[in-house]
């Protein structure tokens, strides 16, 4: 028996290590990955035998690499689907999927714009080509999770080519949107506020307020994607931050991810201007 407990309490002591110290790579949306960068900052505190190495990308790129199994924790804007999750399951391999923050995507126009007012329904119309408007929507880059999020809302696999464009990157979306009024961007959040002050071009640009569809949350009046409506669901563009985890073993990706949802991680998201998973 005493040599049970001996046997026991060193395979925990090897475990504990294991989860927050060694190496692990974490593919990265670039549209979230600043929130990932504060956390693992602060996990480091923490652990400092802790190496974590973070592959940034757009979710196409990220997403294919991480079903090719060239690495096994990756960080997205929202789950797997069902059929990216039978990769792992025809092998037998666990996947567990921890969310640890919501997201928004904010829709951007030039500041002198006097209207800053959009429904969703208007935003479809616009993205099908289907608007009597002249406006037209810029995206960061044709791979990028914010346009796979408006693909999947709308169930379709190509915007009008007449009315949406895609450019390199957030920061371009900027400047383009603050020189041309009749266009708006699509921006992740949790880029725009933890880029402003560095990016040239914010003050040509301003949030717009979005309604959404009747008979859903925020159908009632136009909202900001501030925290506090991240957080009580009414902006309607919202998309779940979860790191995903197919290691198959409790290594250190498990254990960032647990540290992830503790209140410490929680409170990073807080801060950030997202809104976390639990309070």
């Amino acid at each position: 028996m005493f040599l049970s407990v001996i046997l026991f309490s060193c395979n925990s002591e090897k475990n504990v290590e294991q989860r927050t110290s060694g190496s692990v790579n974490i593919l990265v949306d670039e549209t979230v990955a600043d929130i990932v960068d504060q956390e693992v900052e602060v996990f480091y505190s923490d652990y400092p035998d802790a190496k974590i190495k973070l592959i940034k990308g757009s979710e196409s790129k990220i997403l294919t690499n991480f079903l090719n199994d060239t690495t096994r924790v990756i960080v997205l804007s929202r789950t797997l689907t069902d059929q990216e999750l039978k990769f792992y399951e025809r092998r037998k391999i666990p996947v567990n999927i921890d969310r640890f923050a919501v997201d928004g995507i904010a829709l951007i126009t030039g500041k002198n714009n006097i209207d800053s007012n959009i429904t969703v329904k208007e935003v479809i119309e616009i993205l099908k080509g289907e608007s009597a408007t002249s406006k037209r929507i810029v995206f960061d880059n044709a791979y990028s999770s914010t346009v796979n999020y408006f693909k999947r809302m709308m169930n379709v696999k190509e915007f009008s080519s007449r009315n949406v464009f895609t450019l390199q990157s957030n920061k371009d979306v900027i400047d383009f949107v603050g020189k041309n009024p009749d266009y708006i961007g699509v921006i992740g959040v949790n880029w725009l506020y933890n880029n402003a002050s560095m990016t040239v071009g914010m003050d040509k640009i301003m949030l717009m307020n979005v309604k959404n569809l009747p008979g859903k949350q925020g159908a009632d009046a136009y909202y900001k994607p501030i925290q506090r409506n991240l957080m009580t669901g009414k902006y309607p563009f919202l998309r779940n931050v979860c790191i995903i985890n197919a290691e198959g073993k409790s290594g250190l990706g498990t254990g960032f991810a647990t540290w992830l949802t503790s209140p410490r991680g929680q409170l990073i998201v807080l801060k950030s201007g997202l809104g976390p998973h639990k309070l």
